[in-house]
């Protein structure tokens, strides 16, 4: 055995923050402040038209009678939710725990199992958790923008009531053109989306503002002593409300999935700077008005809204529910990747629609699908009050499940003493769980739509998952050792042909089915011969010294090993072309082919593993996933394929 080599590969993606050379000092600000209006656009559209439907739905037909103290005691829970769940919680306690510049619920995982390495029952714990907040991710990703473009789109039904039969064709026709617009990506959205969205916050505050103007007393609810009193006088009715109350903090999972691509700084700079006191002064408008004026029950926002602003108020609030919904979306595309590269979903195409910034990127098969499920949700519900009875329990699922994750890496990596975590997951979960609850009677009346498709979605993830287990094993299982093989061609040598051979294989210990088979049919050998396994890493980027390992054996032979971060592009010929300028082997892609074993997975009901169902489910999966040629990037040209069938 040879000493291993390392070195950098650049088949990876470059860090987000990263630059060729260091940014002078006016640079830097000016950066910031851009990344911070982008994050204004993108991270902060679905939170930032919360105010559209949350007061609204507090107060409506299955909400409390909107009474001065009840009004002041809302607009408390309102203000302290934001600032306990977005501002202590996500932007200050969650953001923390990025996975090197990564965010989001996967990259969260994947920082926690790295935490707990030697507890195997733990790491199982964390990744069904991971896998199930991921999950309902998803429902709030078709939730979320079916239920805020509806909101805006209603404000016709305050300008002109007539207009109402158009509400839903409206709103499918902007969701559609918003679907139409990711191919464009977060960077170029970000930056025509961010000075609208930030028009959006300055227009709701100034609104709040003249609420406010005429009952200033609407101040009081900044005490936390308003929110009890809420509790005290409608006891269970209070606590049913609470659904109606987390509507305000929406968006927040969103804010965490997007962190990778405006990086936790801006989005911090924007939330506190910018979005809160937008936000703030519109609620607090708002419950003015109902003080004022209680016939504004109906759509306390738009009724806030002076007569002859009100269309050009509705075309701005369509407008944010698109930046919306864009908010849900690209996280959406972040964590698909990440769950694709840590081997939970198939491999899909992924493109990367910025130069600057690795992590944005357009996901077409999700852009499909997400559209598909979104219009079947605002032709079924109709309406945003009928879409409101299903928003809520994916979100304050995903909540719940983030915090446990998080107080695993306080406890693990951060190494925060035990009574320290205790007290802080008390204090966290005891609000997640009261919103949790006060949303799970919402099943019934239209809550099933986003649990279902969140269960759907998790028996899609687990059974890819252990289905790749079970290919594997069964690879692994009927692989000849290398050695021995080796051993035997060196005394008895088949015929030799120049050039270099690449083996693609999961197992670097067993014998490549592939060279098997060219052995077999081809009655040749490369001169050259690479055994090349990648392996995806729990961290989002590689670390230098560990991009690559090679080791020579006999007869011409080679180990090749190569990892890539979850949130690195796995290119294996640019891998290899930084392989040899680092210290590595030299390969020349014109002498070079490609040899790959694709399996054609058959469900066998004879054989444990999986349910017959789930081998059916696994092997429709593995038919329609991506090649692993174009994940990798390998070129057709330099390529030869060797089928194999694998039963599990």
């Amino acid at each position: 055995m040879s000493d291993l080599h390392h070195s950098a590969a650049a088949g990876s993606a470059a860090p987000a923050d990263s630059a060729a050379a260091p940014p002078g000092p006016q640079a830097v600000p000016r950066r910031l402040a851009a990344l911070a209006l982008g994050a204004i656009g993108v991270v902060y559209g679905d939170i930032g038209t919360s105010p559209l439907y949350t007061l609204k739905e507090v107060f409506g037909e299955r909400g409390v009678a909107a009474t001065p103290d009840n009004v002041l005691g809302a607009l408390s829970l309102i203000f302290w939710a934001l600032v306990v769940v977005v501002s202590v919680k996500y932007v200050l306690f969650i953001m923390r725990a990025d996975n090197k510049g990564e965010g989001g619920i996967m990259a969260l995982m994947a920082l926690a199992q790295r935490s707990v390495r030697g507890m195997p029952r733990l790491r199982l714990v964390i990744a069904l958790l991971a896998i199930f907040g991921a999950a309902l991710f998803y429902g709030d990703g078709v939730i979320t923008p079916a239920i805020s473009v509806l909101s805006a789109v209603e404000g016709l039904e305050v300008a002109a009531p007539a207009l109402q039969p158009w509400v839903v064709p409206i709103t499918l026709g902007v969701i559609l053109a918003l679907f139409w617009l990711q191919k464009h990506g977060t960077d170029r959205i970000g930056a025509v989306f961010g000075p609208v969205c930030a028009i959006w916050f300055v227009s709701i505050a100034a609104l709040g503002i003249t609420g406010i103007v005429r009952h200033p007393g609407v101040l009081a609810a900044l005490s936390p002593s308003y929110g009890f009193g809420f509790f005290l006088r409608n006891h269970a009715e209070a606590f049913f409300a609470l659904g109606a109350v987390v509507l305000a903090v929406t968006g927040t999972e969103a804010l965490y999935a997007d962190m990778g691509h405006f990086g936790k700084r801006p989005i911090q700079l924007a939330w506190f700077n910018f979005v809160l006191p937008a936000l703030v002064l519109n609620y607090f408008g708002q419950g003015a008005l109902l003080l004022h004026e209680p016939r504004a029950l109906a759509n306390p926002f738009f009724h806030l809204v002076p007569r002859v602003l009100l269309y050009p108020m509705i075309a701005l609030a369509t407008a944010a529910t698109v930046i919306a919904s864009q908010a849900v979306i690209s996280g959406a595309f972040s964590m698909t990747r990440e769950a694709m590269q840590l081997g939970y979903v198939p491999r899909m195409r992924v493109l990367h629609t910025s130069h600057e910034m690795s992590g944005q990127i357009f996901v077409p098969w999700i852009n499909r699908i997400l559209l598909v499920l979104i219009v079947a949700a605002v032709l079924g519900f109709r309406s945003s009050n009928n879409l409101a009875s299903a928003y809520g329990i994916a979100v304050t699922g995903t909540m719940v499940i983030t915090t446990l994750l998080a107080l695993v890496v306080a406890r693990y990596q951060w190494r925060w003493h035990l009574a320290a975590v205790i007290g802080t997951g008390v204090g966290l979960l005891t609000v997640d769980l009261a919103f949790f609850g006060a949303n799970i009677i919402k099943v019934a009346s239209g809550g099933w739509f986003p649990l279902v498709l969140g269960l759907s979605v998790f028996v899609a993830m687990t059974t890819w998952r252990r289905g790749r287990e079970l290919v594997v094993r069964e690879i692994q299982q009927g692989g000849l050792a290398v050695a021995p093989f080796i051993h035997n061609l060196i005394e008895y040598p088949p015929t030799r042909v120049q050039g270099t051979a690449v083996f693609l294989t999961p197992n670097p210990q067993a014998v490549p089915n592939a060279l098997l088979h060219n052995l077999k049919h081809n009655k040749v050998l490369h001169e050259r011969n690479v055994l090349l396994t990648v392996e995806m890493l729990d961290a989002p980027v590689a670390d230098e010294g560990e991009r690559f390992e090679v080791q020579a054996l006999e007869g011409g032979f080679s180990r090749l090993l190569f990892r890539f971060g979850f949130a690195e592009n796995p290119d294996i010929p640019a891998a290899m072309a930084w392989c040899g300028s680092h210290g590595g082997p030299a390969f020349d892609m014109m002498d070079t082919t490609f040899f790959l074993s694709r399996e054609t997975v058959v469900a066998a009901s004879h054989r444990p593993g999986m349910a017959a169902w789930r081998d059916k489910l696994f092997a429709f999966m593995a038919r329609n996933a991506l090649p692993a040629t174009a994940f990798f990037g390998i070129p057709g040209n330099r390529l030869i394929e060797l089928g194999a069938q694998v039963e599990i």
